[in-house]
């Protein structure tokens, strides 16, 4: 089968950000299959255009073409639907000109590219795979971004039209289910985030990485990902100030974000001499710098929609063996629970996370054996290989339905 995926947001393996994707194409492009993806040049972690070629193939032969984005991704959240609706325009050009296709697999958010998706797959006259990574727009209307009521009403709809129009519903998390099902979505299948353990080491010290940033006989309490609105990071920096009196435990926040300068800004005025901000890292160096961490934080605002996420970051954690310190309740409260993989503490509370840090810093034996069954549960339950095997079934089964 030729697969074709819209991904404005999507990161190959030697770029910083979610490779789910990446790792997803790879896999089925090994089973004999050919994908092409049409993505962005810019980078939705760090807004940079970091890529210049406008088609690229790695080892396995899948293709990117990268199609023309406007640029403000850290900008207003005005300039961001200009920058998903100029993705969404050059992409459905771009399709176009992408022969012999059989199946069309869209991914929101931004929920505006799903448009392509399902225009193209109509036009093509094959299935369309409508993938939802998180609930928009009720996630924006939550955290306050999308406000006007004209702007809600008008993308409800456009939920509730991609929704009904897909052949096949895939949601990344089991909490997503019922939401999208009393939106008229009727086909869905869960093939949940999870992480490629064969990427990982959990043996490994880290020492290299410890060395180049001078976290040396540090416990080092590790955030990676996103510093955006979302991420909550302030909370960090409040428990980060609360533990100053350790000089032993060192808070490295790994990553970038619209918000990272405010709160490096932050940071430098409370004095936070244990804070380390770190630029971000493709993914095939992640290995080593989640091997470098002791603990691994997971964290988002106390908001209720947030209670149903799968965050990818928590995967890729266990996978290291690293226990996790989450500040987000909910489905994947459960996961990490169920694993016996680290620590829940109440989101939004930074006295609990500071506690917790401490705790697991001055029990490091606990944290270790944490580690190690995190390990074993994201191996038995969420390995990437497993999950794509399964995606593989959908996707041919979805292609015999023409």
């Amino acid at each position: 089968m030729h697969i074709l995926l819209i991904h404005q947001a999507f990161a190959a393996l030697n770029e910083p950000g979610g490779t789910r994707h990446h790792e997803f194409a790879r896999y089925l492009a090994q089973q004999g299959h050919r994908v092409t993806v049409i993505a962005s040049p810019v980078s939705y972690l760090t807004g940079s255009a970091e890529q210049a070629k406008r088609v690229e193939q790695d080892e396995y032969g899948v293709t990117v073409l990268r199609s023309y984005t406007y640029n403000a991704l850290h900008r207003s959240f005005v300039h961001r639907v200009f920058s998903f609706l100029s993705f969404m325009a050059s992409s459905f050009i771009t399709g176009l000109r992408v022969k012999n296709v059989d199946l069309v697999w869209g991914t929101s958010p931004p929920i505006f590219q799903g448009v392509t998706a399902w225009a193209l797959a109509r036009l093509k006259g094959v299935p369309f795979l409508f993938e939802v990574r998180d609930l928009w727009p009720a996630f924006a209307e939550a955290v306050g971004v999308l406000t006007n009521p004209t702007l809600i009403a008008a993308s409800r709809w456009l939920e509730r039209f991609l929704y009904r129009r897909a052949d096949q519903v895939m949601v990344n998390s089991p909490g997503f289910i019922e939401h999208i099902q009393a939106r008229g979505a009727k086909d869905i299948v869960l093939i949940p985030n999870g992480a490629d353990a064969a990427m990982f080491d959990p043996e490994d010290d880290g020492a290299a990485f410890r060395q180049t940033h001078n976290l040396k006989d540090k416990f080092i309490a590790l955030y990676a990902g996103a510093h955006g609105l979302s991420n909550d990071l302030n909370i960090v920096l409040d428990a980060a100030q609360q533990l100053q009196a350790n000089p032993n435990i060192a808070i490295v926040l790994l990553g970038d974000g619209k918000d990272k300068a405010t709160l490096q800004q932050r940071a430098a005025e409370m004095q936070l001499s244990n804070v380390h901000f770190l630029p971000p890292v493709a993914k095939t160096e992640m290995a080593q710098a989640l091997a470098a961490a002791d603990v691994c934080i997971a964290i988002l605002k106390p908001i209720e929609m947030y209670k149903t996420v799968y965050p990818n970051k928590v995967f890729d954690y266990m996978a290291a063996g690293r226990p996790v310190l989450l500040a987000i309740d909910g489905v994947i409260r459960e996961v990490v629970e169920a694993g016996d993989a680290g620590l829940f503490v109440q989101p939004g509370n930074p006295t609990a996370l500071a506690a917790a840090t401490a705790q697991l810093a001055n029990d490091p034996q606990a944290a270790q054996q944490m580690g190690r069954k995190a390990r074993s549960y994201l191996e038995q339950h969420f390995d990437r290989s497993r999950l794509a095997s399964k995606l593989q079934r959908v996707i041919e089964e979805l292609g015999k339905r023409e």
